[in-house]
């Protein structure tokens, strides 16, 4: 176990050396470079293939315009790019754009696409447990811990990107979510809304950790219930920046039954709470696909704000980065790292998750949990495509006759540290943390991806993981 740690951390530091020479092989390349660099004018830009979607929706998305005069030798690069953008709009499932009807050095730019289906009336099953392994692990497959409903979603809801949700959920929840994006709602396509409000109720509820594991309560009767209605303003001025400002009102409320097995779930041992939230949060993307990035980097940035009084007073910040950079024919390293802190530190559960929950995880710790007011995470990632193919359906759909998926093999390792003034019986608090593993990653339509790992952790513990978003 120590040996494969230690090979995984050697792999992480020589591919970041691997990513410097390229860098610099590439600037000295790009200083030799004798391409004529002739100008060329884009006389039009044709759109074909969006049958709902407004055009001007795809036209914000490009980087090249009607009337735009660019470099011949850069072209290339300028359509890849458009390309990316448009696709990752998430309102198409292929995207091509090419230069046609070339004149001279007048060129007509083609945009052909193929649109998702937008309409998702769909039963809905989902498991409520942190990941596929502690619900088949841990929770003995247990179909109590499952929710079920219908998911109604509308994409696409008046050809503008803007979506509808109205989701009616059963089972270890109750749940009725209801909301309303529309990314831009003036004629420039940078100022959008978001809307929405959630009722919900469980009868069976995490409400501390012992030993880096969640302990749950189980009743007959409902043993929280939560409020929380939300507006969100957003900011686009560019295709690269987004911002938002959103302020939400959250009425929450637990059993007595809560508060003898935990005092401290809610701050001053409350069994109601009710707060204001405000948040900000900035996100810079250049990258070629956003939910499986190979090239280009991104930048995350929140401050939130909860509560306006002692007893729910709350500061998170928090900030992460990604970068992937090809070093090889169908070869990349992808690294990231994430870092958050609250303040002031609190004892209250609610105010404790960290390490375990939502996308923050170390490979190889997934059936632990590390609860904190500070961490911070590093990731490394050396993949590789190992194939491809195309699955036909025999639908008579052009959209959907055939579907697409790439394989990846990948090796990576992560770093992690997670500071808890109250650590209790925690034994993963208050040092480094680190994992490493092997894994095989499927990618398709719809922004899915499938990821298989084999991962090992600091304390030797291995397992065979699958994620899925």
């Amino acid at each position: 176990m120590q040996y494969l740690l230690s090979a995984l951390l050697l792999l992480f530091t020589s591919a970041t050396s691997l990513v410097a020479q390229t860098d610099s092989t590439g600037k000295n390349a790009a200083k030799t470079d004798t391409v004529k660099n002739e100008n060329i004018l884009i006389s039009n830009v044709i759109i074909e293939g969006n049958k709902r979607t407004k055009s001007n929706i795809i036209l914000r998305e490009m980087t090249l315009k009607t009337g735009d005069i660019i470099a011949a030798n850069n072209l290339d690069a300028q359509l890849e790019k458009s390309r990316n953008q448009v696709y990752n709009t998430s309102l198409f499932i292929d995207v091509k754009i090419t230069a046609s009807d070339k004149m001279g050095d007048i060129i007509t730019i083609k945009v052909e696409v193929k649109e998702r289906w937008f309409l998702f009336p769909v039963p809905y099953f989902t498991l409520i447990d942190r990941n596929f392994n502690q619900w088949w692990v841990t929770e003995h497959r247990d179909l109590s811990r499952v929710n079920y409903g219908i998911q109604f979603t509308q994409y696409n809801l008046s050809g503008h990107n803007d979506a509808m949700n109205i989701w009616l959920i059963n089972g270890y929840s109750k749940q009725v979510s209801l909301r309303y994006n529309l990314p831009f709602f003036n004629k420039s396509l940078k100022h959008g809304f978001n809307i929405g409000y959630t009722f919900s109720t469980q009868k069976q509820l995490n409400d501390s950790t012992s030993f880096n594991k969640q302990v749950f309560t189980t009743s007959n009767n409902y043993l929280i219930s939560l409020r929380r209605a939300d507006i969100s303003y957003s900011f686009r001025p560019d295709q690269r920046w987004r911002h938002s400002f959103t302020v939400s009102y959250t009425i929450a409320s637990i059993a007595d039954t809560i508060l003898l097995v935990n005092p401290n779930y809610f701050p001053n041992g409350k069994t109601n709470i009710e707060y204001l939230d405000f948040n900000y949060h900035f996100r810079y993307l250049d990258l070629d696909y956003n939910r499986y990035p190979t090239k280009g980097y991104s930048i995350d940035g929140y401050i939130d704000k909860r509560g306006l009084t002692n007893a729910t007073n709350l500061w998170q910040l928090g900030l992460s980065g990604l970068y992937a950079h090809p070093i090889a024919n169908k070869t990349f390293i992808r690294l990231s790292g994430t870092a958050t802190i609250k303040t002031p530190s609190s004892n209250s559960f609610i105010n404790q998750q960290l390490f375990g929950y939502n996308n923050f995880v170390l490979r190889g710790l997934e059936y632990y949990v590390i609860d904190g007011d500070a961490a911070i995470l590093a990731q490394a990632t050396l993949c590789r495509q190992i194939g491809k193919n195309t699955f036909n359906t025999h639908l008579k759909s052009k959209n959907y006759n055939q579907i697409p998926f790439r394989y990846f093999l990948k090796l990576y390792c992560d770093a992690g540290y997670a500071h808890n003034n109250y650590p209790g019986n925690s034994f993963l608090n208050n040092k480094v943390l680190y994992t490493g593993g092997i894994g095989l990653d499927v990618v398709s339509i719809y922004d899915l991806v499938l990821r298989l790992e084999l991962s090992y952790n600091q304390m030797g513990n291995g397992g065979l993981y699958l994620h899925g978003h």
